[in-house]
Parts: structure tokens; sequence; C-alpha cells
């Protein structure tokens, strides 16, 4: 019980292509793509910015203004993309 045989598996797929139609299913699945890339590239810079944020003196007067970085949601997709605010680090030590 609980295993899946190519019977059960082929009733799936056609009660899905029934509820969505063939049409959408395509679009679905790029669209599915195109989120797990934007994920993957996001826990990516998460990681890379947590790696290169050694803890380092601030300067205690000099304030800068936040920086500004772009995140493209896929690799050459420019209409999606937006600047982003980094957060600034509001503590005093």
């Amino acid at each position: 019980m609980g295993r899946l045989g190519p019977t059960e598996i082929i009733l799936i797929l056609v009660v899905i292509i029934l509820l969505f139609g063939a049409k959408k299913l395509p679009d679905m699945a790029r669209s599915l793509g195109k989120s797990a890339r934007i994920l993957k590239s996001e826990a990516k810079a998460m990681k890379d910015e947590n790696k290169s944020s050694a803890p380092a003196d601030p300067p205690a007067t000099d304030e800068q203004p936040p920086a500004q970085r772009t995140i493209q949601a896929a690799p050459g997709d420019v209409t999606s993309s937006r600047p982003v605010t980094e957060p600034t680090d509001t503590t005093k030590r």
C-alpha cells in the first residue's frame, strides 16, 4: 500500500490535463521553473551575503546612505528587475 503503479500515474496525469487544460500546462511548468530559479538565486545571494559580512567595527560618525542593488528575476530578464534598498543596522554598539 502507498505505492503508485503506472495506471495510477497515468490516471493522475489525465485528471491534471482535464482540470487545467493542455494549453495551460506548459505555461505553468515555465512559471514554476522561473520561480525555482529565483528562489535558488536569492538563497545563494543570502548565503554569499552572510559569508561576506564579517564582524567589523562600523564607522562611528561617518553615516553612509544605504547601498542599492538590483535583483533580477531570471538571467537575461530585465523586465522584472527592481532596485532594492539594503536594510541598515540601526543598533548602537
